[in-house]
Protein backbone atom coordinates (compact mmCIF):
# COMPACT_ATOMS: atom_id res chain seq x y z
CA UNK A 1 0.00 0.00 0.00
CA UNK A 2 1.11 3.59 -0.46
CA UNK A 3 0.51 7.06 0.94
CA UNK A 4 -0.92 9.63 -1.44
CA UNK A 5 0.81 12.58 0.24
CA UNK A 6 4.61 12.78 -0.07
CA UNK A 7 7.09 13.19 2.77
CA UNK A 8 7.75 15.03 5.09
CA UNK A 9 4.13 14.43 6.07
CA UNK A 10 3.96 12.19 9.12
CA UNK A 11 3.28 8.61 8.02
CA UNK A 12 0.43 8.23 10.55
CA UNK A 13 -1.75 10.86 8.89
CA UNK A 14 -1.88 10.62 5.11
CA UNK A 15 -4.49 9.19 2.78
CA UNK A 16 -3.58 5.52 2.30
CA UNK A 17 -4.35 3.46 -0.81
CA UNK A 18 -4.11 -0.30 -1.19
CA UNK A 19 -2.82 -1.77 -3.39
CA UNK A 20 -0.17 0.67 -4.60
CA UNK A 21 -1.25 2.47 -7.76
CA UNK A 22 1.81 4.44 -8.85
CA UNK A 23 4.67 1.94 -8.46
CA UNK A 24 6.21 0.38 -11.53
CA UNK A 25 6.92 -3.35 -11.60
CA UNK A 26 10.63 -2.74 -10.97
CA UNK A 27 9.94 -0.41 -8.04
CA UNK A 28 7.46 -2.83 -6.49
CA UNK A 29 9.82 -5.81 -6.75
CA UNK A 30 12.72 -3.75 -5.39
CA UNK A 31 10.83 -2.70 -2.27
CA UNK A 32 9.41 -6.20 -1.82
CA UNK A 33 12.84 -7.86 -1.97
CA UNK A 34 14.34 -5.29 0.42
CA UNK A 35 11.48 -5.84 2.88
CA UNK A 36 12.09 -9.58 2.90
CA UNK A 37 15.83 -9.04 3.46
CA UNK A 38 15.14 -6.69 6.37
CA UNK A 39 12.77 -9.14 8.06
CA UNK A 40 15.18 -12.06 7.62
CA UNK A 41 18.15 -10.03 8.85
CA UNK A 42 16.29 -9.01 12.02
CA UNK A 43 14.98 -12.54 12.57
CA UNK A 44 11.36 -11.47 12.86
CA UNK A 45 8.71 -14.18 13.11
CA UNK A 46 5.18 -12.92 12.67
CA UNK A 47 3.83 -9.59 11.49
CA UNK A 48 6.14 -6.82 10.35
CA UNK A 49 5.63 -3.78 8.15
CA UNK A 50 8.46 -1.89 6.50
CA UNK A 51 7.85 1.66 5.31
CA UNK A 52 9.91 3.31 2.58
CA UNK A 53 10.46 6.74 1.14
CA UNK A 54 10.99 6.28 -2.61
CA UNK A 55 12.34 8.86 -5.03
CA UNK A 56 9.95 8.78 -8.03
CA UNK A 57 12.70 10.03 -10.36
CA UNK A 58 15.06 7.12 -9.70
CA UNK A 59 15.31 3.90 -7.70
CA UNK A 60 16.69 5.67 -4.62
CA UNK A 61 14.90 4.73 -1.41
CA UNK A 62 15.15 5.11 2.36
CA UNK A 63 13.75 2.84 5.06
CA UNK A 64 11.86 5.16 7.40
CA UNK A 65 10.19 2.64 9.71
CA UNK A 66 10.33 -1.05 10.61
CA UNK A 67 7.47 -2.07 12.87
CA UNK A 68 7.66 -5.65 14.11
CA UNK A 69 4.23 -6.39 15.48
CA UNK A 70 0.58 -5.58 14.93
CA UNK A 71 0.03 -1.88 14.28
CA UNK A 72 -2.48 0.41 12.60
CA UNK A 73 -0.82 -0.33 9.26
CA UNK A 74 -1.08 -4.07 9.89
CA UNK A 75 -4.74 -3.71 10.81
CA UNK A 76 -5.44 -1.78 7.62
CA UNK A 77 -3.55 -4.33 5.51
CA UNK A 78 -5.44 -7.21 7.11
CA UNK A 79 -8.85 -5.63 6.54
CA UNK A 80 -7.99 -4.51 3.02
CA UNK A 81 -6.76 -7.90 1.84
CA UNK A 82 -8.81 -10.26 3.98
CA UNK A 83 -5.56 -11.88 5.13
CA UNK A 84 -5.84 -12.64 8.90
CA UNK A 85 -2.49 -11.32 10.07
CA UNK A 86 -3.16 -11.68 13.81
CA UNK A 87 -4.36 -15.28 13.40
CA UNK A 88 -1.40 -16.25 11.19
CA UNK A 89 1.06 -14.56 13.56
CA UNK A 90 -0.27 -16.52 16.54
CA UNK A 91 0.08 -19.81 14.62
CA UNK A 92 3.64 -18.98 13.56
CA UNK A 93 4.65 -18.22 17.14
CA UNK A 94 3.27 -21.63 18.14
CA UNK A 95 5.68 -23.28 15.70
CA UNK A 96 3.59 -23.85 12.57
CA UNK A 97 4.71 -22.65 9.15
CA UNK A 98 2.81 -20.94 6.35
CA UNK A 99 2.53 -24.11 4.24
CA UNK A 100 0.70 -25.90 7.07
CA UNK A 101 -1.86 -23.11 7.50
CA UNK A 102 -4.96 -22.99 5.30
CA UNK A 103 -6.56 -19.87 3.88
CA UNK A 104 -9.80 -19.76 5.87
CA UNK A 105 -11.63 -17.94 3.09
CA UNK A 106 -10.96 -20.35 0.21
CA UNK A 107 -10.25 -23.49 2.28
CA UNK A 108 -8.07 -24.65 -0.65
CA UNK A 109 -4.92 -22.53 -0.71
CA UNK A 110 -2.29 -22.27 2.01
CA UNK A 111 -1.34 -19.14 3.91
CA UNK A 112 1.90 -18.63 1.96
CA UNK A 113 -0.06 -17.24 -1.00
CA UNK A 114 0.32 -13.48 -1.24
CA UNK A 115 -3.03 -11.63 -1.30
CA UNK A 116 -4.13 -10.33 -4.70
CA UNK A 117 -6.63 -7.48 -4.96
CA UNK A 118 -8.97 -6.67 -7.85
CA UNK A 119 -10.39 -3.70 -5.96
CA UNK A 120 -9.07 -0.57 -4.24
CA UNK A 121 -9.20 0.26 -0.54
CA UNK A 122 -8.74 3.84 0.66
CA UNK A 123 -8.36 5.19 4.18
CA UNK A 124 -8.83 8.92 4.79
CA UNK A 125 -8.02 10.14 8.33
CA UNK A 126 -10.78 11.95 10.18
CA UNK A 127 -9.73 15.30 11.61
CA UNK A 128 -11.43 16.98 14.58
CA UNK A 129 -9.05 19.91 14.94
CA UNK A 130 -11.89 22.46 15.03
CA UNK A 131 -12.47 21.43 18.64
CA UNK A 132 -8.98 22.56 19.61
CA UNK A 133 -8.31 26.26 19.07
CA UNK A 134 -4.72 25.98 20.30
CA UNK A 135 -3.73 23.61 17.48
CA UNK A 136 -2.82 24.55 13.95
CA UNK A 137 -4.57 22.61 11.19
CA UNK A 138 -1.27 22.38 9.35
CA UNK A 139 -0.21 18.74 8.98
CA UNK A 140 3.52 18.01 8.90
CA UNK A 141 6.09 15.75 10.53
CA UNK A 142 5.17 16.73 14.10
CA UNK A 143 2.96 14.31 15.98
CA UNK A 144 -0.72 14.91 16.73
CA UNK A 145 -2.12 11.95 18.64
CA UNK A 146 -5.66 10.66 18.18
CA UNK A 147 -6.64 12.22 21.51
CA UNK A 148 -5.54 15.57 20.10
CA UNK A 149 -8.00 15.56 17.26
CA UNK A 150 -7.31 12.89 14.63
CA UNK A 151 -8.90 9.45 14.48
CA UNK A 152 -8.09 6.51 12.27
CA UNK A 153 -10.78 7.44 9.78
CA UNK A 154 -12.85 5.09 7.67
CA UNK A 155 -11.91 2.54 5.06
CA UNK A 156 -13.72 2.46 1.74
CA UNK A 157 -13.67 -0.32 -0.88
CA UNK A 158 -14.43 0.20 -4.57
CA UNK A 159 -13.86 -1.30 -8.00
CA UNK A 160 -12.20 1.95 -9.12
CA UNK A 161 -10.15 4.62 -7.38
CA UNK A 162 -12.81 7.26 -7.98
CA UNK A 163 -15.52 5.11 -6.42
CA UNK A 164 -13.48 4.23 -3.33
CA UNK A 165 -12.26 7.81 -2.92
CA UNK A 166 -15.69 9.43 -3.04
CA UNK A 167 -17.11 6.79 -0.69
CA UNK A 168 -14.27 7.45 1.76
CA UNK A 169 -14.93 11.20 1.69
CA UNK A 170 -18.59 10.69 2.58
CA UNK A 171 -17.70 8.24 5.34
CA UNK A 172 -15.24 10.62 6.99
CA UNK A 173 -17.71 13.51 7.21
CA UNK A 174 -21.45 13.21 6.63
CA UNK A 175 -21.57 16.91 5.75
CA UNK A 176 -19.39 16.24 2.69
CA UNK A 177 -21.75 15.34 -0.14
CA UNK A 178 -19.14 15.18 -2.88
CA UNK A 179 -15.61 16.00 -3.96
CA UNK A 180 -16.17 19.73 -3.66
CA UNK A 181 -14.99 22.67 -1.57
CA UNK A 182 -17.14 25.64 -0.55
CA UNK A 183 -14.29 28.06 -1.28
CA UNK A 184 -15.01 29.95 -4.56
CA UNK A 185 -11.28 30.40 -5.27
CA UNK A 186 -8.10 28.96 -3.89
CA UNK A 187 -4.59 30.35 -3.40
CA UNK A 188 -1.38 28.51 -4.14
CA UNK A 189 -0.48 28.51 -0.45
CA UNK A 190 -3.55 26.39 0.36
CA UNK A 191 -2.21 23.73 -1.99
CA UNK A 192 1.43 23.90 -0.94
CA UNK A 193 0.74 23.62 2.80
CA UNK A 194 -0.76 20.28 3.73
CA UNK A 195 -3.92 20.82 5.75
CA UNK A 196 -6.84 18.57 6.59
CA UNK A 197 -8.93 20.10 3.80
CA UNK A 198 -6.23 20.17 1.10
CA UNK A 199 -7.77 17.33 -0.92
CA UNK A 200 -11.00 19.37 -1.20
CA UNK A 201 -8.99 22.46 -2.13
CA UNK A 202 -7.60 20.47 -5.06
CA UNK A 203 -11.17 20.13 -6.37
CA UNK A 204 -11.58 23.91 -6.23
CA UNK A 205 -8.24 24.40 -7.98
CA UNK A 206 -9.27 22.08 -10.83
CA UNK A 207 -12.53 24.01 -11.26
CA UNK A 208 -10.49 27.20 -11.20
CA UNK A 209 -8.44 26.03 -14.17
CA UNK A 210 -5.25 24.70 -12.59
CA UNK A 211 -3.42 22.28 -14.86
CA UNK A 212 -2.19 18.90 -13.68
CA UNK A 213 1.44 20.01 -13.96
CA UNK A 214 0.80 23.10 -11.87
CA UNK A 215 -1.00 21.05 -9.22
CA UNK A 216 1.87 18.57 -9.20
CA UNK A 217 4.44 21.34 -8.70
CA UNK A 218 2.44 22.74 -5.77
CA UNK A 219 1.31 19.56 -4.00
CA UNK A 220 3.89 16.97 -5.15
CA UNK A 221 1.04 14.46 -5.26
CA UNK A 222 1.56 11.91 -8.02
CA UNK A 223 0.01 12.88 -11.34
CA UNK A 224 -1.92 9.59 -11.45
CA UNK A 225 -4.06 10.73 -8.52
CA UNK A 226 -4.43 14.25 -9.88
CA UNK A 227 -5.76 12.91 -13.19
CA UNK A 228 -8.31 10.82 -11.25
CA UNK A 229 -9.44 13.91 -9.35
CA UNK A 230 -9.72 15.80 -12.63
CA UNK A 231 -11.90 13.02 -14.10
CA UNK A 232 -14.40 13.40 -11.24
CA UNK A 233 -14.63 17.17 -11.65
CA UNK A 234 -14.92 16.94 -15.44
CA UNK A 235 -17.80 14.49 -15.14
CA UNK A 236 -19.65 16.88 -12.82
CA UNK A 237 -19.11 19.83 -15.15
CA UNK A 238 -20.06 17.98 -18.33
CA UNK A 239 -23.14 16.15 -17.04
CA UNK A 240 -24.77 18.59 -14.64
CA UNK A 241 -27.98 18.67 -16.66
CA UNK A 242 -31.15 16.56 -16.48
CA UNK A 243 -31.01 15.62 -20.17
CA UNK A 244 -27.52 14.09 -20.00
CA UNK A 245 -27.94 11.98 -16.87
CA UNK A 246 -30.93 10.20 -18.43
CA UNK A 247 -28.62 8.30 -20.80
CA UNK A 248 -27.87 4.75 -19.66
CA UNK A 249 -24.11 4.78 -20.21
CA UNK A 250 -23.72 8.14 -18.43
CA UNK A 251 -25.70 6.93 -15.42
CA UNK A 252 -23.58 3.78 -15.27
CA UNK A 253 -20.42 5.88 -15.53
CA UNK A 254 -21.64 8.02 -12.63
CA UNK A 255 -21.99 4.97 -10.41
CA UNK A 256 -18.60 3.65 -11.60
CA UNK A 257 -17.04 6.95 -10.49
CA UNK A 258 -18.62 6.58 -7.06
CA UNK A 259 -21.35 9.21 -7.27
CA UNK A 260 -24.08 8.67 -4.69
CA UNK A 261 -27.77 9.11 -5.45
CA UNK A 262 -27.68 12.34 -3.46
CA UNK A 263 -24.88 13.67 -5.65
CA UNK A 264 -26.63 12.71 -8.88
CA UNK A 265 -29.87 14.36 -7.75
CA UNK A 266 -27.98 17.50 -6.73
CA UNK A 267 -25.96 17.95 -9.91
CA UNK A 268 -28.50 16.76 -12.50
CA UNK A 269 -31.44 18.54 -10.82
CA UNK A 270 -33.82 15.61 -11.17
CA UNK A 271 -35.94 14.12 -8.40
CA UNK A 272 -34.90 11.04 -6.47
CA UNK A 273 -38.07 9.28 -7.62
CA UNK A 274 -37.16 9.92 -11.27
CA UNK A 275 -33.67 8.57 -10.60
CA UNK A 276 -35.14 5.36 -9.17
CA UNK A 277 -37.29 4.97 -12.27
CA UNK A 278 -34.17 5.29 -14.45
CA UNK A 279 -32.41 2.62 -12.38
CA UNK A 280 -35.29 0.19 -12.91
CA UNK A 281 -35.51 1.08 -16.60
CA UNK A 282 -31.81 0.45 -17.26
CA UNK A 283 -31.42 -2.50 -14.91
CA UNK A 284 -28.94 -0.73 -12.66
CA UNK A 285 -29.14 -2.42 -9.28
CA UNK A 286 -26.78 -2.51 -6.28
CA UNK A 287 -24.80 -5.69 -5.74
CA UNK A 288 -22.32 -7.04 -3.22
CA UNK A 289 -18.83 -8.36 -3.83
CA UNK A 290 -16.92 -10.48 -1.34
CA UNK A 291 -13.24 -10.20 -0.45
CA UNK A 292 -11.55 -13.49 -1.34
CA UNK A 293 -7.81 -12.53 -1.10
CA UNK A 294 -7.06 -14.05 -4.55
CA UNK A 295 -8.93 -11.80 -7.03
CA UNK A 296 -11.52 -14.45 -7.83
CA UNK A 297 -9.75 -17.44 -9.50
CA UNK A 298 -10.76 -19.65 -6.56
CA UNK A 299 -14.27 -19.29 -5.21
CA UNK A 300 -14.80 -18.28 -1.64
CA UNK A 301 -15.89 -21.30 0.39
CA UNK A 302 -16.48 -19.88 3.85
CA UNK A 303 -20.07 -18.74 4.27
CA UNK A 304 -20.70 -15.29 5.61
CA UNK A 305 -22.65 -15.09 8.89
CA UNK A 306 -25.45 -13.07 7.30
CA UNK A 307 -26.15 -15.65 4.57
CA UNK A 308 -28.61 -17.61 6.69
CA UNK A 309 -30.31 -14.42 7.84
CA UNK A 310 -30.73 -13.29 4.25
CA UNK A 311 -32.23 -16.67 3.32
CA UNK A 312 -34.79 -16.47 6.11
CA UNK A 313 -35.77 -12.95 5.11
CA UNK A 314 -36.28 -13.84 1.46
CA UNK A 315 -38.41 -16.87 2.33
Amino acid sequence: MENMDPLPLRTDYPIVIAPSQTLSSDEYNLLRSVSIKVVRHLGIIGTCNVQFALNPLCMEYYIIKVNAGLSCSSEFASKATGYPLAYITAKLVLGLNLVELTNNITNQTCACFEPSLDYIVILIPKWNLDKYDQYSNKIESSSKKSTDGVTDGDKSIGRSFEEAFQNALRMVDHDIISFHSDAPTIADEELIICRAERVLNIATAIRQGYTIERLFDLTKIDRWYLYKFEAIIKFIVEHSHPSTIKHKFILREAKHLGFSDQQIVKYSRITELKLRVLYDQYGIQPFRKQIDTLSGPIKRRRKRPETAIKRRLTM
